[in-house]
């Protein structure tokens, strides 16, 4: 189905976010009330978002769970941000009660970047993710390098492993 967006005459609210209609042909977030909506990815990025939920899934521990595609609250009220970054590892407890998160419940985001996402994924949401304590966050570029960061002190730094509850991950 398409779905036909119009520029709202103000800022969006979380209530607002909710009553949009589902959408599976665009990659849609709000941003500080803002709805920014984007084409949806193309097969090699796909590809990279499955390869890197197969091996987090199959190497987590038990207490948490690899998902694609989740909506997360990086800001609330008044005007909030919520994202929805390609894959995050997040409590077992969780999934089956809500629809989205919080940042803070997010162990792991991993964003796979695309031509049209770079800056925004390495800067902007670099920021937004730390500032919101999300311990680890993945970049993956399906034609190069993937960067792991770890929370610290409140920053990013790069780190040679993504290690969960004194587990290596290897993301291939």
């Amino acid at each position: 189905m398409s779905i036909s967006y119009s520029a709202p005459s103000r800022l969006l609210e979380l209530a607002d976010w909710e009553a949009l209609p589902e959408d599976e042909l665009h990659h849609v977030e709000l941003v500080e009330g803002v709805l920014v909506v984007s084409p949806r990815a193309q097969f090699i990025h796909g590809r990279a978002v499955a390869r890197i939920a197969r091996a987090l899934d199959e190497q987590v521990p038990s207490a948490w769970l690899t998902v694609i595609e989740v909506e997360i609250v990086v800001e609330g009220d008044p005007f909030p941000t919520v994202r929805v970054p390609d894959v995050v590892v997040v409590p077992a407890a969780i999934v089956d009660r809500r629809a989205r998160c919080e940042a803070a419940e997010v162990r792991v985001a991993v964003e796979v970047l695309s031509p049209g996402s770079r800056r925004t994924d390495r800067i902007m949401k670099a920021d937004e993710y730390a500032s919101a304590g999300v311990r680890h966050y993945v970049l993956v570029d399906p034609e190069g390098a993937t960067t792991v960061l770890s929370l610290q002190e409140g920053r990013y730094v790069e780190v040679d492993a993504l290690e969960l509850d004194g587990v290596r991950i290897d993301l291939g």
